[in-house]
């Protein structure tokens, strides 16, 4: 019998469960298949977001012939077989999944085929294409972000596949389920796996016990107060956040004995040093990516007091979140004002024309004309007063904020009056 996970693969765009930013009504995914138009596109995300569901059903519902290959075994000698076959057949689908895994080479072979729209490439990654997909195939194939299943949607998965005609159509307690939701970690297939073994261990119920007894040592422990994963994390980052080193270290030690996921911790803790350390103190930043790259390289148990370094750096560091609150309100800015006119002095001017139309023109080069520097508009008309970021009181910024002060009242005092 094959897996449950394939049992209950969702057979339209209605049942899959999650990604909503993208199948939901009037999104992306949904609009191409309303139209049956299929364009090529990549979908990255975290193993277990349904990557492969997704471009199975946008192929079916598009009535498209789709041959699928993986990159870890395939070559430039099975594309020239696809191409071959999408000749014969005038077009095909190509789902190429770990795309990431093609060298450059390989990826090019691609190119023309894809451009010429002989094969739509629907491309499945779990690795940022920024840096794993050439440029030129990337600009010929949209990329989808596909996030991981919050906790209840992957509640709402066990659920369905509980209920499915093909699943287990067994009975299962709430708390067995919410447990295994937390564990799953935004896995669907970590989720359902868990789930059939929770269903073999019970004899057909699945419990508090059997789905403790599936999840076994190799996945988070939960300790007799009920704190799951998601609220140990919430306290290792709360613990950082407020300095206090102890609670920090404690709660990181849970987790790594309890099975998480080190290299996920090493990007939670890169997020608080910028979100809640940020300029207070620079260097945070750096010694997290450092934190990672050292845990890479020895992995564990060695690796892991290199993150126990970090978070005792973290939680003893100044705190200051105005780099965060600062980007949040330039996003907010940016929506309100999308189309601002950029001044005519700040703009390029690589051609005649655009130099006859006054771009570049009068622009102040600091260096050579520091007052004429300041006294030029930089922000859009009606945007002269935005303030963005704000210094706090707290390490590397107490230091620059006089220099902020003084810098902003030269802008304001040098800045020549309306006419």
């Amino acid at each position: 019998m094959a897996p449950l996970a394939e049992r209950v693969r969702p057979r339209t765009l209605d049942e899959v469960v999650g990604q909503e930013h993208l199948t939901g009504p009037g999104k992306p995914l949904r609009r191409m298949l309303e139209g049956r138009r299929l364009a090529s596109f990549i979908l990255w995300g975290p193993p277990g977001t349904g990557k492969t569901t997704l471009a199975r059903l946008m192929a079916q519902g598009a009535q498209l012939e789709m041959v699928a290959l993986s990159a870890v075994n395939a070559g430039v000698k099975d594309i020239k077989e696809v191409v071959t076959q999408a000749q014969a057949k005038g077009g095909l689908v190509l789902f190429l999944d770990e795309i990431h895994r093609f060298n450059k080479s390989q990826q090019d072979a691609l190119l023309p085929h894809v451009e010429s729209g002989l094969l739509t490439l629907l491309g499945a990654t779990t690795e940022n294409p920024s840096f794993e997909v050439n440029p030129a195939l990337r600009s010929r194939a949209r990329v989808y972000v596909l996030h991981p299943l919050d906790e209840e949607a992957t509640q709402r998965l066990l659920e369905r596949a509980l209920a499915h005609p093909e699943g287990l159509q067994a009975q299962a307690e709430p708390e067995a389920l919410k447990l295994l939701a937390q564990a799953a970690m935004g896995d669907a297939r970590r989720a359902l796996s868990a789930l059939e073994l929770a269903a073999s261990l019970g004899e057909g119920r699945i419990t508090l016990a059997s789905a403790q007894e599936a999840l076994g040592s190799g996945t988070l422990h939960f300790d007799k107060g009920g704190e799951y994963f998601y609220d140990l994390i919430s306290a290792l980052h709360k613990s950082v956040r407020g300095n206090h080193v102890d609670a920090a270290l404690y709660y990181l030690a849970r987790m790594i004995e309890g099975g998480a996921d080190p290299l996920y911790l090493a990007r939670r803790l890169a997020r608080m040093a910028v979100e809640d350390v940020g300029l207070a103190d620079p260097h945070a930043l750096r010694l997290a990516m450092a934190a990672k790259d050292t845990y890479d390289f020895l992995g564990s148990p060695e690796g892991e007091l290199a993150l126990a370094e970090l978070v005792i750096y973290l939680a003893l560091a100044p705190k200051s979140n105005s780099s965060y609150l600062a980007w949040q309100k330039a996003q907010n800015a940016a929506r309100a004002h999308p189309d601002a006119p950029i001044p005519l002095h700040l703009r390029n001017a690589p051609t005649a024309l655009l130099q006859r139309l006054g771009y570049g023109r009068g622009y102040a080069y600091y260096h050579d004309d520091p007052e004429g520097s300041f006294a030029q508009p930089y922000l859009p008309e009606g945007l002269e007063n935005l303030t963005l970021y704000e210094a706090t009181g707290e390490g590397w910024e107490e230091r620059v904020r006089e220099r902020l002060e003084r810098l902003r009242r030269r802008f304001r005092s040098a800045r020549p009056p309306k006419s």
